[in-house]
């Protein structure tokens, strides 16, 4: 695992019942956790010293937007500037870190519809759909899509079925609901949307307006400065959280 990331704000190297400890006390992994070398083979951080920097460094993030918001949850938008940047890998990695702390809980969206692949660099068997199933079929439920990751407090809602034109579903009010809804259910949860490429989609800045704050993913050595300050151009700046420098495609 290869990752160099820094953070700033300006470019730099069912009903559902709000509750606390009943949803993390539900959290736990039927197939146990996965050890720090599965993590690891995932391109994933760990608490080991093997992967030190990488953990500190999303640490830092985690840090930063707890800094940002205050009081109470939040959800947050992951864009890569453009395609192979490492926005999934960074989103991934960010909702590990916040479910490092055991009072904390995290919630992964696969919002790239177009390319989608937390289920595939997370090894989860997708059998009851994703989003894009429940949103065009609510009765399947949320909760059958709520897929276990072998990372405590950690879980994945996959894409689901691969769709062309994504932003008619995401500019949906229902999209919107099930948003609040999954935000609003426990307020130890935080709520992660990996986006798309902000080049050349318009999912990037429809996402956004469902988002309290938005990480910029900028590829090392990939997306010049330009590039970057033209992507970040698209976000309200009370929104940017900051823009990471990722090494890792």
């Amino acid at each position: 695992m290869n990752a160099s990331t820094n953070d700033s704000t300006v470019v730099s190297s069912a009903e559902f019942t709000r509750g606390t400890g009943h949803s993390i006390a539900r959290m736990e992994e039927p197939g146990g956790a996965l050890a720090p070398l599965q993590l690891e083979e995932r391109r994933l951080i760990h608490r080991e010293e093997s992967v030190r920097l990488q953990s500190d460094a999303f640490r830092n993030i985690r840090t930063r937007l707890l800094g940002l918001a205050g009081e109470g949850n939040f959800v947050t938008l992951v864009v890569p500037v453009s395609p192979r940047s490492g926005g999934s890998f960074v989103a991934r990695n960010l909702a590990a870190a916040f479910a490092f702390d055991e009072a904390r809980t995290s919630l992964l969206l696969d919002c790239n519809l177009r390319y989608p692949e937390q289920h595939r660099a997370l090894g989860v068997e997708v059998g009851h759909g994703g989003l894009i199933d429940y949103l065009e079929h609510p009765s399947l439920g949320i909760e059958r899509i709520l897929y276990h990751t072998g990372i405590p407090r950690l879980r994945l809602i996959p894409a689901g079925k691969a769709r062309e034109n994504s932003s008619e579903y995401f500019s949906s009010s229902r999209m919107r609901t099930v948003l609040d809804s999954l935000r609003s259910r426990y307020n130890d949860r935080y709520v992660f949307l990996d986006g798309p490429a902000i080049k050349g989609s318009p999912d990037a800045r429809i996402l956004a307006d469902l988002a309290d704050f938005v990480v910029v993913v900028a590829g090392y050595g990939r997306d010049t400065p330009g590039a970057i300050s033209t992507a970040v151009a698209n976000f309200e700046p009370g929104k940017l959280a900051g823009v990471v420098f990722n090494q890792a495609p």
